[in-house]
């Protein structure tokens, strides 16, 4: 793909995000009387959507992650506190729906429960809601809590495979961060390979996230060179009793195509950090995606759901959702992000 060129480099206005407007303050007021009176509605919603036939339409996957807050991350950039008001986590993943090119959502118990009542609440004015035919993946082990001292032991602490039947999704979603010189590591790889068994026992997808860190005096930061997501790719994919299932989540790096070559199981790119543009973020993906053909997609949360200070998220999720499901070049991507985070106002659903 063309390398990121003028168009990437240039300013441009963006569009600031109303989320009155993507999700009424009224709906998300109502959620908490629904907990309370009626919480049989997130059981009746999952039965009642629709799912797809089969996981991916072209082999391809875009999920948008909002799995953060359940392991203690609520920052974004310099707010501290972002991804801790669920009405703004929430109002933004609703807007991201609006782009009929995103797959799904991976999410934690809590979020799922909340985006069913939601949906809940849509289908009482249309047949449709916006879960229908998407795919939905459950965040399993969020017990490694962000900072504390047991945060390699990542234990399953959110939904359960079980759970996941019981909802009609599609997936269930883990990590293991690997510190050689921490056992705790070693147990939530154990946890993981269960895990994996139980979900290919029923049938249901399983994406797994593996990461090699090390510990400074500012805390654990991942190792993202090549030569050790080779590693991780062969460790990764031979746990548990089958690969069948497996989706590898990695982060992007430079000479991408030895990781592609180190394994056969689909890889979704992660998002990462925040990015101060996303423009710089949509330029990984797109040496990402022409790295390998083992490389069919991405989970990202953060930089999709917060691109900039007050940003919309959509034209954000609509150029890198065209740059995997439509074969869009990285220029043409940006520069359609450009425009539409200029002229296209926020359209509610």
């Amino acid at each position: 793909m063309k390398g990121l060129g003028q168009a990437g480099r240039s300013d441009w206005k963006t569009r600031s995000f109303n989320a009155e407007t993507s999700l009424p303050t009224s709906l998300f007021e109502k959620i908490t009387d629904l907990r309370i009176y009626h919480p049989e509605l997130i059981e009746q919603e999952a039965q009642r959507r629709k799912r797809r036939p089969q996981l991916t339409r072209d082999g391809k996957l875009v999920l948008v992650a909002v799995d953060h807050p359940a392991r203690g991350v609520t920052r974004i950039r310099e707010d501290d506190l972002a991804m801790g008001d669920r009405y703004q986590l929430l109002a933004r993943a609703h807007r991201l729906f609006s782009d009929p090119d995103l797959d799904g959502i991976v999410a934690a118990s809590d979020v799922l429960d909340e985006l069913l009542l939601l949906s809940s609440l849509e289908r009482q004015r249309r047949r449709q809601t916006f879960l229908d035919s998407k795919v939905i993946v459950g965040s399993m082990n969020r017990g490694g809590l962000a900072g504390c001292v047991f945060e390699m032991e990542d234990s399953f602490t959110s939904i359960t495979v079980q759970r996941l039947v019981e909802l009609g999704c599609d997936g269930g979603k883990m990590l293991y961060r690997l510190d050689p010189t921490d056992p705790a590591s070693g147990r939530t790889i154990l946890a993981c390979s269960r895990a994996l068994n139980e979900l290919r026992a029923c049938h249901l997808a399983a994406f797994l996230e593996p990461l090699e860190v090390v510990r400074d005096e500012n805390g654990y930061r991942m190792k993202t060179d090549a030569a050790t997501l080779v590693r991780q790719c062969g460790i990764a994919t031979a746990l548990g009793e089958s690969s069948s299932n497996l989706w590898l989540k990695l982060p992007y790096c430079e000479n991408y195509g030895s990781v592609g070559r180190a394994t056969t199981v689909p890889i979704l790119l992660l998002g990462g950090p925040p990015r101060e543009r996303p423009a710089d973020a949509l330029r990984d993906f797109s040496d990402g995606f022409a790295s390998s053909t083992r490389v069919r997609g991405a989970i990202i949360g953060r930089n999709l759901l917060f691109p900039g200070k007050q940003e919309d998220p959509l034209p954000m999720c609509r150029a890198l959702t065209a740059m995997v499901h439509r074969g869009v070049m990285l220029e043409e991507a940006i520069s359609n992000l450009k425009m539409r985070s200029s002229n296209s106002p926020p359209r509610g659903r």
